[in-house]
């Protein structure tokens, strides 16, 4: 359920602060995103499948922790952010 370059590149070629960005929060919350939309669209399918529902809670608690972080940084990057991957 790993994305795949092309999926990353897609997703993080608007948050990206510079070529070679791969640490910024922008960029790892715009990952985990798509990786949250995949996994919920398998566990849709999967409804038993405990393994990947924790690996998914986990996912959304990171990304809730790098999204405060952001918030608490650079309040007009979050909104940007937020708007982008349409969150809240």
């Amino acid at each position: 359920m790993a994305l795949t370059n092309k999926q990353k590149t897609k997703v993080t070629a608007e948050v990206k602060r510079h070529e070679k960005d791969t640490g910024s929060p922008e960029y790892q919350i715009a990952l985990f995103t798509e990786q949250i939309k995949k996994l919920t669209a398998h566990l849709k399918k999967n409804a038993k499948d405990f393994h990947s529902r924790r690996g998914l809670l986990k996912m959304v608690s990171k990304r809730k922790k790098l999204m405060s972080y952001l918030q608490g940084k650079d309040e007009k990057a979050y909104k940007k952010l937020a708007k982008q991957l349409e969150l809240k």
